[in-house]
């Protein structure tokens, strides 16, 4: 019920923009209980170099200390595979069939890039680097993903919708324009809104100065809604930590606790720095997928990934912490 009451309040404040009247009205909002469970993650060693090559055998996911039955297994762009009951393994087959049933499948066809980009008035002076920044790490993506743009000030725009081309978004982008106050919550919780109603992989990379003055939601709330659809959310502040300790430990919360990242890059140097991090998180991350066994917990199931075949290297697993399963009405 939070969720539907952030949900509506976002509605509310945003009633003016006919984009959003629009899409109101076309699509009703009913929340559906979803049994599979996309979990995506990362592994490193102690001097943080990403671990490549582990298999399914090599993991344990537990959810709420009960061990789930992984159904497909994929390391980064790699072809997935399917589980079977013998314990073997076969490659899982992608077309266009299966994507519109919504199956396991979609969680291995990319993944789904949602970029937020700060454009309000705090965003003046580093406007255009922050710009070819964006656009350098879309040009960087692999050819799978998909990419949307998003642009905010005190409203939230589409700059681009999701699409496998990564120059259209590009040129969405350069048709950003400044804005005035920052409203960086709401445009969170909508951009996470759209990222869920897409299957399978997805991600949303905020860029902004850091502080915002003009929400109707709390970070907290958003937060919620991100670990709950298991939507991971990297985060690059131009703002000095330091000078802003506020919207830095909230940054640094909300990245944490959805499986993300937060880097605060305040020159462009930096900043080009923390997208190539982040590429590279994407392109060395596991996903699986699973269907949870009983559990009578309906509220925060904890997620735990455990790294079995060499528990000696002390490996480093960063995914999310869990979620809270939905209910149908």
């Amino acid at each position: 019920m939070r969720r539907l009451w952030i949900l509506g309040m976002v509605a509310s404040a945003f009633a003016g923009a006919t984009w959003l009247a629009a899409q109101e009205a076309a699509r009703p909002t009913f929340r559906v209980k979803v049994d599979m469970v996309v979990l995506s993650f990362t592994v490193t060693d102690s001097k943080g170099r990403y671990i490549n090559g582990l298999k399914p055998k090599d993991f344990k996911i537990l959810e709420d200390g009960i061990v789930q039955k992984v159904n497909t297994f994929a390391e980064g762009n790699k072809t997935p595979v399917q589980l079977l009951e013998d314990g073997t393994t076969r490659p899982l087959v992608v077309n266009t069939e299966e994507r519109e049933k919504g199956n396991a499948a979609d969680a291995f066809v990319g993944t789904n890039v949602f970029v937020l980009f700060d454009t309000s008035n705090y965003m003046y002076r580093g406007f255009v680097y922050a710009s070819d920044a964006i656009a350098d790490f879309i040009r960087g993506l692999d050819r799978a993903d998909s990419v949307a743009v998003y642009t905010f000030s005190r409203n939230l725009s589409r700059a681009s919708s999701l699409v496998k081309e990564h120059g259209d978004a590009i040129m969405g982008l350069r048709k950003a324009v400044a804005g005035d106050d920052a409203a960086l919550y709401n445009a969170l919780l909508l951009t996470l809104r759209d990222a869920a109603k897409v299957p399978g992989r997805k991600v949303v990379i905020v860029f902004s100065n850091g502080p915002d003055n003009a929400s109707m939601v709390a970070p907290d709330d958003v937060r919620a809604v991100a670990e709950d659809e298991g939507i991971p959310i990297y985060v690059i502040s131009t703002n000095d930590a330091s000078k802003d300790a506020v919207s830095s430990s909230v940054f640094k919360r909300i990245s944490t606790r959805t499986g993300g990242q937060v880097y605060f890059a305040k020159t462009w140097q930096k900043q080009v720095e923390a997208f190539e991090s982040i590429r590279e998180s994407l392109g060395n991350s596991y996903t699986v997928t699973y269907y949870p066994q009983s559990n009578p917990n309906e509220g925060f199931r904890k997620i735990s990934v455990e790294v079995v075949s060499d528990v000696g290297r002390k490996l480093r697993v960063r995914a999310r912490p869990g979620y809270r399963p939905r209910s149908g009405f």
